[in-house]
């Protein structure tokens, strides 16, 4: 790896905390700034990481961390709004102008499937905008990967739906119907460790999907399969479902708001083939390892969800 040198803006998320273990097992020295040191104990640990407590919404903060580096990472985002412009926007063209200023080249940006400035969601439309600034900047050598729906250990996709499916004996599902490809978070930080050096990957866009396409209810279906709970599982009306929404997004912290129905009425897929060689892992190779345990009594429901019976 000729990049020894990172900053990693969000590397104390979910994808951040994965790709930042990763570079620090490859040797790389990484910063990873974060409002709440607290947040990112994990990497705290790691002895090539430093964690600095810093705004990274702070344009100057940011360009004196951005200072020096071989490469620069953003994987800042947010799910639920209701202002999505200063991460997804705002914070994509800071990073831009630290690099500038920093004299950084490379750079590493984390997108979204289906984001375009015409989607229906204001999630996907703010990605889109952040994304342009970044393939607009024509100086540096900038990569965006727009992945669907990240799985992994510690996700708050599958591991939400665990959480529900233990306590909640009928499950009411928005936009059960919606279509997603699942991609594991290990070949997400692989595809992003491969385009660090591969200077072919330059100002580039990656599309990136796991095996299989299944729709939301499906999903949900597969965790109570490998959980081995049984649960009646309702789709709603598009009615039911934003009144559903409506009310879950007053919550403190909301498991579904409106405009997350918007975004999945864009179908999170695509029938690109996974870059740099990877071969993607697929949801029920990797999934049971951390939903449940690997017992003949309960691969048993897994093995009647994958035949569909």
């Amino acid at each position: 790896m000729k990049h020894l040198n990172f900053l990693v803006v969000g590397g104390s998320g979910f994808v951040g905390r994965h790709l930042v273990a990763a570079l620090a097992a490859r040797g790389a020295r990484v910063v990873v700034p974060t409002r709440r040191r607290e947040r990112a104990k994990q990497l705290i640990l790691l002895p090539t990481v430093d964690v600095v407590e810093a705004d990274p919404l702070d344009a100057d903060t940011l360009a004196g961390l951005a200072a020096g580096r071989d490469a620069v990472v953003n994987l800042a985002g947010i799910l639920h709004g209701p202002d999505f412009k200063p991460t997804h926007v705002e914070l994509a063209q800071s990073v831009v102008n630290a690099c500038r200023r920093g004299g950084v080249r490379r750079l590493l940006h984390m997108s979204a499937l289906g984001a375009a400035p015409d989607a229906p969601s204001e999630y996907l439309r703010s990605k889109a905008i952040g994304e342009q600034a970044v393939l607009a900047a024509d100086d540096l050598e900038a990569t965006v990967f727009r992945p669907s729906v990240i799985f992994g250990p510690e996700d708050r996709f599958l591991n939400l739906f665990s959480a529900l499916s233990a306590w909640l004996p009928v499950i009411a599902l928005g936009s059960p119907e919606a279509r997603f490809q699942p991609v594991y978070v290990g070949d997400v930080v692989q595809a992003m460790l491969a385009a660090v050096d591969d200077r072919e990957a330059a100002r580039k866009r990656y599309d990136l999907c796991g095996p299989h396409e299944c729709t939301l209810r499906e999903l949900m279906e597969f965790v109570c399969a490998v959980t081995g709970r049984r649960r009646l599982i309702i789709g709603l009306p598009e009615a039911l479902a934003y009144l559903q929404a409506w009310m879950l997004e007053k919550l403190p912290g909301p498991l579904l708001t409106r405009d997350n129905l918007r975004s999945m009425q864009v179908p999170s897929v695509c029938d690109c083939a996974f870059p740099f060689g990877i071969r993607p892992v697929s949801l029920e190779a990797a999934a049971p390892a951390w939903l449940a345990h690997s017992g003949p009594r309960e691969r048993y429901p897994q093995l009647r969800w994958r035949a569909r019976r």
